[in-house]
């Protein structure tokens, strides 16, 4: 086997093709441990994180949380999809109230340094290249920190026996607009690495929030543009502070 470099690209999206035995342990085991303590103490309300990536190559776009997800790209996908099967299990089993929310492609202030927006807003600063793969034109629906509290709040006071929700920022844009919209608050170009399409990769992801508006009263209110104009600017502040 050669070594797990070679393999694929080693982006954050893919840690979980390379490291496949820390991705069941942390997301499948881990989360499994939390629902038997909270089984144990009985906890009134579980909240818990899954991701849009669940939705995989089986659904249809705008997705809505009806749609069989069976179909995940990625061992990251196949184990979120699996906390929420563990979820329905404990559910069913010890009548526990949980909620799981489907996050999309969250970004703002402190988040990681591995993640798309603030890994591309460091190179553009300090002109490093950005790996670009494809052509640009996959789209995600990036959903503002801020939001994704609101909802995650929502849901700790909105006690629902079984609940899975979409959170996601209300609108839909392309890898290539994340980019010039973060040119254009850097106030500096990109330098583009370009790669080839991303093994696991989706093409689309968008929320239908018909359940968090109707179950939970959530609507995003920061706009992708606004969202990254107030990134940027906490970015600035961040590396003021790393001098």
């Amino acid at each position: 086997r050669p070594p797990r470099s070679t393999l694929f690209p080693y982006t954050t999206l893919f840690r979980s093709i390379e490291h496949l035995d820390e991705n069941i342990s942390i997301n499948i085991i881990g989360t499994t441990n939390i629902l038997e303590i909270c089984r144990d103490h009985k906890v009134k309300n579980c909240v818990m994180a899954s991701s849009s990536s669940v939705y995989g190559m089986s659904s249809t776009a705008p997705f809505d949380e009806g749609q069989i997800c069976d179909k995940p790209v990625s061992p990251y996908a196949a184990t979120k999809r699996t906390c929420e099967l563990f979820g329905h299990t404990f559910h069913h089993l010890y009548k526990m109230n949980i909620t799981m929310l489907r996050f999309f492609t969250v970004y703002g202030p402190r988040g990681r340094p591995d993640m798309a927006a603030f890994k591309f807003i460091n190179c553009i600063h300090h002109d490093k290249p950005i790996d670009k793969y494809g052509d640009g034109s996959a789209i995600r629906e990036f959903t503002y920190i801020d939001d994704i509290v609101k909802g995650v709040v929502a849901s700790i006071d909105t006690v629902s026996p079984w609940l899975v929700v979409n959170l996601g920022g209300g609108a839909t844009h392309t890898l290539n607009d994340l980019i010039a919209t973060i040119e254009k608050h850097v106030g500096k170009k990109a330098v583009i690495n370009q790669m080839g399409e991303q093994p696991g990769d989706v093409q689309i992801t968008s929320a239908d929030q018909a359940i968090a508006k109707a179950k939970l009263g959530f609507e995003p209110s920061v706009p992708f543009e606004e969202g990254i104009k107030r990134t940027v600017a906490w970015y600035f502040e961040y590396i003021k502070t790393k001098k």
